[in-house]
């Protein structure tokens, strides 16, 4: 698939982002170089490869789930505009 420079003005226009009329080609050009790569890679046949929740088999290391800094709640809380039980109070931002 091919973008012209109407294509690209139109999606710059739907993700509301601002593109210089200078920059319109090059940005033709890697679209629809990205687009071609996508056709390729859907062209491939995978129908006998099985889905992976990770590309890499292995367990993953954990770390042990211990506490490794000190509790600061009050000293962040006395830095804090307003605090009511322990709890950060923010003004309202949804009716």
């Amino acid at each position: 698939m091919s973008l012209d420079n109407d294509d690209v003005r139109h999606i710059a226009h739907l993700a509301r982002l601002g593109v210089d009329e200078a920059d319109l080609a090059g940005y033709a050009r890697d679209l629809s170089d990205i687009l071609r790569f996508v056709e390729t890679m859907n062209s491939v046949d995978t129908g006998s490869v099985e889905p992976l929740a990770h590309p890499i088999d292995m367990a993953q290391r954990l770390r042990p789930d211990t506490v490794t800094e000190d509790n600061q709640r009050e000293l962040f809380q006395a830095l804090a505009p307003a605090v009511e039980d322990g709890l950060y109070l923010v003004p309202r931002v949804i009716e």
